[in-house]
């Protein structure tokens, strides 16, 4: 195993899980808890890959996925800011029916002919680097490269414009923020909104880039809700998240490497392996994600994690406290 061709396709791999939870940390900022990632993510993907067969045209596929996936994030919206219901349970509605509308719509899709595929490509100079050129900067895909700058622009936006000053304020204090002349209303949706294009961009990267060529229900692999728990494990902190990212991007790696070799770790029955350990390994990243789940669903916890105070909690105009 080259480590070297583990951590390249990490980050490959782990920029979707970068887009996905990109998305999250800037409507849980806002205040709204959207566990939909995982729906988001599906309709993104099945969206890209429908768009490019029909115009042979990938950044096509990829603005649709953006828009068609944003759109559906609005239903959470409506939901959950206007209807003020309960956004865990709307967000589970979300992913069961982002998942059953691109499985029906995309039934059939992989057979329907060839895709066209973002293109890879290597920066000049910056690849020559040792090890980190070939990692970051060798025959990656141009969505990569996007991850590479969307990553310190959301940093900086949240923390140092006005507008992300804003964001924080409505997800802090949105009573505070409301009194001040900001509308706590309208933010919320827009960022709702906007998490939702970036989901949508993650199921886009594997249709079109990471995993290209296919879909199917299995297309996501559960990265929606590994996105999810990155947003806890990076304390809504888009470098952290960009870090926990690609960390889990390389880890997902290695465990397909190390399924390959039997003899690697001794064993000479590959039932045995492939239907015992494989699994084991396989499980890894997601009871890691639970765990971080259930820690990051104390109150306590949260608030020393750095979670936005009123993160999960409807606006109601006029109600004192948050």
């Amino acid at each position: 195993m080259d480590p070297i061709i583990i951590l390249q396709a990490g980050v490959a791999t782990g920029t979707v899980l970068l887009f996905a939870t990109l998305g999250e940390v800037l409507a849980e900022r806002s205040g709204v808890l959207n566990l939909g990632v995982e729906g988001m993510m599906l309709i993104g993907a099945m969206t890209a890959f429908s768009a490019t067969i029909a115009t042979g045209n990938p950044w096509i596929g990829v603005l649709a996925a953006m828009i068609v996936a944003g759109l559906l994030s609005q239903i959470h919206a409506f939901i959950s800011i206007t209807l003020q219901a309960d956004q865990v349970v709307s967000g589970l509605a979300l992913t069961l029916v982002g998942a059953g509308i691109s499985l029906v719509l995309g039934e059939g899709l992989s057979k329907a002919g060839t895709v066209s595929l973002m293109p890879n490509f290597s920066i000049p100079l910056l690849s020559l680097i040792p090890i980190l050129g070939p990692i970051f900067f060798t025959n990656q895909s141009v969505l990569v490269y996007i991850g590479y700058l969307l990553t310190p622009l959301a940093w900086y936006y949240i923390n140092h414009t006005r507008p992300g000053l804003h964001l924080r304020a409505v997800g802090e204090y949105p009573s505070a923020a409301d009194a001040l002349g900001i509308n706590v209303f309208r933010l919320r949706y827009a960022y709702v909104f906007v998490g939702g294009m970036l989901a949508g961009l993650g199921g886009a990267s594997i249709s079109l880039a990471v995993a290209p060529g296919w879909f199917s229900e299995l297309t996501t692999g559960g990265q929606g809700w590994i996105a999810v728990g990155l947003v806890i494990f990076a304390q809504w902190d888009p470098i952290r998240a960009a870090i926990g990212s690609y960390a889990f991007g390389a880890l997902r790696r290695l465990i397909l490497d190390i399924q390959g070799p039997l003899t690697l770790l001794g064993f000479d029955n590959p039932f045995y392996y492939n239907s015992y350990l494989g699994f084991f390994l396989q499980m890894i990243p997601y009871a890691f994600t639970v765990i971080v789940l259930v820690i990051g669903s104390r109150e306590s916890i949260r608030k020393r994690l750095g979670a936005p105070a009123a993160l999960g909690v409807p606006y109601i105009r006029g109600e004192r406290g948050k």
